[in-house]
């Protein structure tokens, strides 16, 4: 009996077992995504999360073959790919973000301004020249150079390519009817680089460039990004101010809508969600508490971390929704 109390007693001061989660896909948040794993790490040792920043498209086809435990996409599932789903997926968006035009143009290193014509006709190959009559008329007052314009876009299937081509494909009924939108669409012009990183380090070291990354990515590499007219007519850069109120009215329930072009007087007009995408139904019970033991720490503390990395935290209201949704993931709807 004694043996038996001591074996006990050595058992309780024995770690706990150490739970493995794998998750893999977008680029967009990956730069809070690092900060949060090492975050809930330090609160929560006995749970690892491994995260590969490979890009939307890739990350869901992971998810797909199981070889993730949940994946992160900038863009919501359709139908159709959820049916493809044994249990079903569900969303939960992490953060707000934005998407935005960065240039390389030594005589104008700031306060750029774009129109939605603008961005289209430079992405579709129309517009050459930075001087053009097009950006001229919407930046009198800035000497705009003689230059060839020289575009680069993602190379790969991409998040941050699906919010800025759906926003194009919003404003422009050209650019719908041509290129459309989706995480990898047949650009008519251009450069390819890889990530939103790779994108930003192409226009970093090319003059006469424009191209289109996640907010931080152009604050972390310096690199100039230029203010867009959004529905209410006026110019508006991405901030910290601008980008939450794109969000307006009534929310989806299962979370998966496009704040793009929103109609608020001051709302920056390429902003979006960016997603969890987690499997209704886990069978292994350690992950399925690790899991929604990570996502209830993202909603908390997670969220107060987004300001410093140039993301916008959650509406509180939808917080509030997505807690909900974590019950369902542990079975505590179902009893």
């Amino acid at each position: 009996m004694k043996s038996r109390l001591i074996i006990l007693w050595l058992c309780s001061l024995a770690p706990a077992m150490a739970t493995d989660l794998t998750a893999a896909g977008a680029t967009f948040p990956y730069p809070i995504y690092e900060k949060w794993f090492d975050s809930f790490r330090a609160h929560n040792p006995q749970i690892r999360i491994r995260y590969q920043a490979v890009g939307s498209e890739e990350g869901i086809r992971r998810l797909s073959n199981g070889s993730v435990d949940f994946a992160a996409s900038d863009v919501p599932l359709t139908d159709q790919q959820i049916a493809g789903f044994s249990g079903g997926v569900l969303h939960f968006p992490s953060v707000l973000g934005a998407v935005v035009p960065i240039y390389n143009l030594p005589s104008v290193p700031r306060d750029l301004r774009f129109t939605p014509e603008a961005l289209a006709g430079i992405f579709m190959g129309r517009i050459h020249k930075w001087n053009d009559p097009l950006l001229r008329a919407a930046n009198k007052g800035l000497r705009l150079p003689d230059s060839e314009i020289v575009v680069v876009h993602r190379s790969d299937g991409s998040g941050t390519t699906f919010v800025f081509t759906d926003y194009l494909s919003k404003v422009t009924p050209e650019w719908a009817r041509t290129v459309g939108s989706g995480t990898t669409v047949t650009w008519p012009v251009g450069v390819a680089a890889e990530r939103n990183e790779g994108v930003a380090e192409r226009v970093g070291r090319t003059v006469n460039s424009i191209g289109y990354t996640e907010f931080i990515y152009a604050v972390e590499n310096h690199l100039a990004y230029g203010s867009v007219r959004n529905a209410a007519g006026k110019f508006i850069p991405a901030d910290l101010v601008s980008i939450p109120k794109a969000v307006t009215g009534k929310l989806a329930d299962d979370f998966r809508f496009s704040i793009t072009d929103g109609a608020a007087a001051d709302a920056y007009p390429i902003a979006a969600f960016t997603y969890w995408l987690v499997p209704e139904h886990i069978a292994d019970s350690s992950k399925k508490e690790a899991v929604a033991a990570f996502l209830e720490w993202m909603l908390t503390s997670g969220q107060r971390q987004a300001g410093a990395l140039g993301y916008v935290a959650l509406p509180e209201s939808l917080v509030a929704k997505e807690r909900q949704a974590i019950a369902r993931i542990r079975g505590e709807s179902e009893r």
